[in-house]
Formats: structure tokens, sequence, C-alpha cells
């Protein structure tokens, strides 16, 4: 169910957090390197690593989005919190996601970008891996389900958010009537309240495409694109602190529309620097869905 308040449907969580606002957190930049990184999903060839990438732990400022003057928006900083519940009873059910999750999403989605259709068109399971391991960049379990991603990141690029318009919508004369079209992420706890790998996002007004760097992403049968990040003093990241599975956050990771938009906002899990000694592990669901205005 989405909360509808007197502000474009916003709902806007304005709880107090647990600490001033303010956190400082280990954060994986991309180390520059001249060639073209490249990451695996599955098991790479003898001598090949999963990702060719290094990257640079860096001390970064992360504000908690909560506590913001005005709340965040998706067309300007990129990011938007919604108090939307769902009526998913086990989100283990991949029955369950597409008939019900699905559906819910694709309401989100119209609500939030105000656009005129939306297609869901896939998702992503994922559960922090023990406390003592190091955020890598979320390789998937023996059961399915992904660790979370700490290598800061945009799920597509210019060529590849292209592309995906194409690979969505395969009728002809549909897809000639599209103008302007944009791919949002809709991240949500599944179980809990997230206090121990919040994600955080970076506002997409303080990137730029000098930042960007193209990586590919090997699946079993496909390579995709994405974009992994150089560090910049000028990026200004936050969070909403303590997400409950009631709680939505919808991100922009790609618009067609080149000015007066948000278009990317580069994002990554991070450890909390004040870890409860109850926290659970961080369990989490990220659906993608293309809206066309």
């Amino acid at each position: 169910m989405i909360v509808q308040t007197e502000q474009n449907l916003y709902q806007f969580q304005g709880k107090p957090s647990s600490d001033d606002g303010l956190v400082v957190a280990s954060m994986s930049y991309v180390i520059p390197s001249g060639t073209r990184p490249c990451s695996y999903t599955f098991q790479p060839p003898p001598g090949i690593p999963w990702e060719s990438a290094d990257y640079d732990l860096r001390s970064i400022s992360i504000h908690d989005a909560r506590q913001a003057d005005s709340a965040p928006q998706l067309e300007r900083e990129g990011f938007e919190l919604w108090d939307a519940a769902t009526s998913v009873k086990d989100f283990l059910n991949l029955e369950e996601i597409r008939s019900v999750y699905y559906q819910e999403a694709r309401e989100l989605a119209l609500a939030a970008t105000g656009a005129r259709k939306a297609y869901v068109f896939d998702h992503l399971l994922r559960k922090r891996e023990a406390t003592n391991t190091p955020l890598s960049f979320g390789k998937r379990a023996a059961n399915g389900m992904a660790a979370a991603n700490g290598r800061i990141h945009n799920d597509y690029t210019e060529a590849s958010g292209k592309k995906r318009l194409d690979l969505v919508i395969q009728d002809v004369e549909e897809l000639a009537q599209v103008r302007r079209y944009s791919i949002v992420n809709i991240w949500r706890p599944i179980r809990n309240t997230v206090l121990d790998t919040p994600l955080a996002v970076c506002d997409a007004r303080t990137v730029e495409q000098k930042d960007l760097v193209s990586c590919d992403v090997r699946y079993p049968n496909r390579t995709g694109e994405i974009y992994l990040v150089n560090f910049a003093a000028r990026h200004h990241w936050s969070y909403f602190s303590r997400m409950e599975p009631h709680e939505a956050m919808v991100f922009k990771q790609y618009d067609s529309q080149f000015n007066g938009c948000s278009r990317f906002t580069p994002h990554a899990a991070f450890d909390h620097p004040h870890i409860p000694a109850h926290a659970r592990p961080r369990e989490s669901i990220e659906l993608r869905c293309l809206v066309i205005y």
C-alpha cells in the first residue's frame, strides 16, 4: 500500500536517527587504471579474477536523509523514500514476488515518476554476509541470494540504458511512440529494521560524466554494462537510517532526458560504524523498472 500525503504522494519519514545525522564509513571507489574493468557473476575461467578492477577504500561522510532540511526528490537528487507497505508474505517465494510484488512495484514506480506505463524486468534478493567479511561486489551465494554490494556503481550506462528499452519493449509500434523513459530501482528491506548495512546513494547533481567508468558485467549467457565511479570530493552521499520493511527507496538509474532531471544515482552498501550488538544481517530486495512518460 502506498501512503498518500498532500505533497505528490510522498511520505517523508522524518523521525530521528540513532546518531547525529552524519556517519563516516568506508566506501569503495574504483581506482582508474586505463583499462576497461570487468566483473563476473559466475565462476570465471581459470586464471581470471572475479573482478579486474582495484578499489580505493575511502572514509566518506554519509548524511542521514531523514534529517535533511527538505525531503530528497527523485527528479532532483535522484532518490526518494516512500511509505509503501507490501502484502508479500514470503520474499523467498518467487511466484509470490512475480504475481504480487511486481504489481505493487509498478504502481509505486508510476506514483514516484508520474510516468504513464511501467515495466518490471528483474529483481534481486540480497543478504549481508557475516560482519567480519569485507563488502565486495555482491557475489551470489549457494542459496540464490546475493551478498550486499559494496562497490560504488550505477546499474546502467548511457549505452546499456538505451539497450534496455529495446529488450523490454519489443513491439515496434509501441517502441516508436516512446519519447522519454527512465529506469528506476526500488529497494526495500524484507526482514527487520536495517541497522548493519544500509544503502547509500549519491546526489545525482554532484555526479559528472567524467566520474563514471564503464564496466563489463559477465553473465553466463550475456555481457552487461554498468558504471563504476571515480572519487570526487564534490560527491554528496546520503542514506535513510533504520529503514523498515514497509518503506521503499526509489532511485534513478537512467533517464533518456539529458537536462532538467536526475539521470544517474550511484549507490553502494556500507557497514554502519555504530552497529548494535543485536543487529541481524540486512536482507533486502531490489527491483528494476522501466517507465515511459
